[in-house]
């Protein structure tokens, strides 16, 4: 019962007013980074069912940050900066570029990677990892089974994010829901099934209302709308589970709900460098 009320209370909609100029339960401001963009020349590499002959897409890698007060968190840190500039190649199923490291995009709006005091990361995959690396002095938050594979195999799935695969790194494995800011205003959403400690996001902000991050929960709206599960996935059912989990947090929130590799989502948010709020 103890268990129930603390959820409940960690996903209330209705923020209240602590004093002016501040809301309880929300954040101050959140941004969407560029992080790259994913060429699809073979779109059924995301349907274990072959839902999409011949047919190709353009996706984005999308990042966050998030601002509370002098608190800075990044969600997902994109593809690798070596990928910077490179062309698309349409012999690959799928074929990645960035345009710009997040490093100087923060720069842009004056925050520097000192400044980045925590990392979430929505699951080991090297286009939400790539960047990780240029925030030594974060804390690193990601799902206890993701951080466990990475720690397997360290020189492959866990080498983007190896600074935190030691003994004394600051790394947490979450495990199930995490309220990070313990108000709500932040919460780790566990959604397993993309890899074992897969998450998405939840964010709270005193105009905008609830944003939801997908992760990796699905890649495009019509993959999301069909139940549709790339053959990559680790687990068939809990992927399908968690794609409900997903629609129906984000209806009862009436969040804003961002698939964050389709562009028509992540363009719900203000383009950077303007913010949500």
């Amino acid at each position: 019962m103890m268990r129930k009320m603390v959820i409940a209370m960690m996903f209330a909609a209705a923020p209240v007013v602590a004093h002016a100029g501040k809301v309880s339960g929300t954040v101050d401001k959140f941004w969407r980074l560029d992080c790259g963009a994913i060429h699809v020349n073979q779109l059924n590499a995301f349907s274990d069912t072959q839902s999409y002959p011949g047919q190709s897409r353009d996706l984005v890698s999308s990042c966050y940050l998030i601002k509370d007060g002098d608190a800075y968190m990044l969600w997902d840190t994109g593809l690798p900066a070596t990928t910077k500039g490179t062309p698309n190649d349409p012999k690959k199923p799928m074929s990645t570029t960035l345009r710009k490291t997040i490093v100087e995009q923060l720069a842009e709006i004056g925050v520097k990677p000192e400044q980045i005091g925590l990392i979430g990361i929505s699951h080991y995959h090297f286009d939400h990892t790539g960047q990780a690396a240029g925030f030594p002095n974060a804390k690193l938050l990601i799902g206890l089974g993701d951080l466990e594979a990475a720690r397997k195999d360290a020189t492959g799935i866990g080498a983007a994010i190896a600074p935190w695969l030691g003994a004394d790194a600051k790394v947490e494995g979450v495990a199930g829901d995490k309220d990070i800011f313990s108000n709500g205003s932040v919460v780790m959403v566990s959604l397993p099934g993309h890899t074992s400690g897969h998450h998405g996001l939840l964010v709270k902000l005193p105009r905008t209302g609830a944003v939801l991050l997908s992760g990796d929960v699905a890649h495009f709206r019509e993959n999301l709308d069909s139940d549709g599960v790339p053959p990559f996935n680790t687990e068939r059912a809990d992927s399908i589970a968690s794609m409900d989990r997903f629609r129906k947090l984000a209806a009862s929130l009436k969040a804003v709900a961002i698939i964050q590799h389709d562009p028509r989502d992540v363009a719900k948010l203000p383009a950077f460098p303007a913010g949500a709020e």
